[in-house]
């Protein structure tokens, strides 16, 4: 099954005056993304250049591109050296008759800090999995339960095979580790960072102890510290940080952590609030690369325990929070203690039953899909 992914008009928008940049996970569908913009929309196409592939690279080196095509794609062009000094030379010289469209497995944010050559030349865009309003126009109950089971990655989401998601699951997390590791760091430890990736799931959504970690794995909480911030800039996790408050005694430290794959959480009431957690984070990096407000995700919570799942900030000003409940629960108390104390102007409590009461000023009971598909109405499909 093919769906149009919901970046496509910006990114059809961007390469009209810079080159287009697409970062995001593995096997997300970037590739898949940019030959719409090319006929025929294949990996034989001439248009599309990986630098993996030999004669591609050396095209590439010599300035022999195929310039009877509108639009070119390079893929994976960040791990050569220079990419950015290349890259702006062949703008420079073609952009007035030519698109230009980048895209890479690892974080493209990653690999292009550290100089401004590009400055001006170029939109960055994430792509994410997708979410239940781009998977179906009016999506079910069922769709929800087939989202959280197969993830949003497209390969495993449309097969919807046991089995074989069971064997994507490992081959992703292998490649990622193995190969695209390989390619960010001069990283040796490999069965260390395999062991750490299998005992993630189980660190969802509570705030994440490095101290726990490294005693389970014998190194140093530095050393954990560095292979998280690693497995952040490969897109296989994220970490959001604590949310403050003057009129709380608000955590400051601990960030929470939740992967880009939520399938591989098994506890149902973890899975449920990293797909809420992954959604969020969608939307924040959607306004962030089509607006250009600065987004954040972070987590409610003070010294005596209370907490709220997510708020999500706007310009550094909060815009709401969200509390995730597996079940049709009443109201978490901790909403009213944080409306008092804060200044989040609305808060949602999602679940995934059918009750839906209150209003957002106090405290909104609803179904997750009621709350996504309203949160699309008012910001756009992403």
């Amino acid at each position: 099954m093919k769906l149009p992914r919901y970046l496509r008009t910006p990114v059809t928008q961007a390469l009209a005056t810079k080159m287009a940049f697409i970062g995001g996970p593995r096997q997300v569908g970037k590739t898949t993304l940019a030959f719409e913009f090319i006929k025929p929309s294949t990996p034989t196409n001439p248009a599309y250049l990986n630098w993996d592939r030999v004669p591609d690279k050396s095209r590439i080196l010599k300035d022999e591109l195929p310039l009877s095509n509108h639009t070119l794609i390079f893929d994976e062009i960040h791990k050569y050296k220079r990419w950015r000094s290349l890259l702006k030379g062949l703008f420079d010289k073609y952009h007035e008759d030519h698109r230009f469209l980048v895209t890479g497995s690892a974080r493209l944010d990653y690999f292009r800090k550290g100089g401004d050559s590009l400055l001006g030349r170029y939109r960055y865009f994430r792509l994410h999995p997708f979410s239940i309003t781009e998977m179906a126009k009016n999506p079910s109950a069922s769709d929800l339960k087939h989202l959280l089971k197969f993830s949003g990655f497209p390969e495993s989401l449309f097969s919807q095979n046991s089995n074989e998601h069971r064997i994507w699951q490992k081959e992703r997390m292998n490649r990622v580790i193995a190969q695209d590791l390989r390619d960010l760091e001069n990283v040796k430890e490999i069965s260390q960072l395999l062991l750490l990736a299998e005992l993630l799931p189980d660190r969802v959504g509570s705030p994440l102890s490095l101290r726990s970690l490294a005693g389970d794995l014998e190194v140093s909480q530095p050393t954990v510290a560095r292979w998280i911030s690693h497995f952040n800039h490969l897109y296989y996790t994220f970490t959001i940080a604590p949310f403050g408050s003057p009129k709380i005694r608000a955590v400051k430290k601990l960030s929470k952590l939740y992967l880009w794959d939520w399938s591989s959480v098994t506890a149902p009431g973890f899975q449920f609030e990293n797909l809420v957690a992954s959604h969020l984070l969608k939307f924040c990096h959607f306004i962030e690369d089509t607006e250009g407000y600065t987004m954040e995700l972070r987590y409610l919570r003070d010294t005596d325990g209370r907490e709220l799942d997510f708020v999500v900030l706007k310009d550094r000003k909060p815009l709401f929070a969200v509390e995730c409940k597996t079940g049709e629960k009443q109201k978490s108390p901790h909403i009213h203690y944080f409306k008092e104390r804060t200044q989040i102007p609305e808060f949602f409590q999602v679940h995934l039953g059918k009750s839906d009461h209150g209003a957002a000023s106090t405290g909104r009971v609803l179904p997750f899909l009621t709350f996504f598909k309203d949160l699309t109405d008012r910001y756009g499909k992403f």
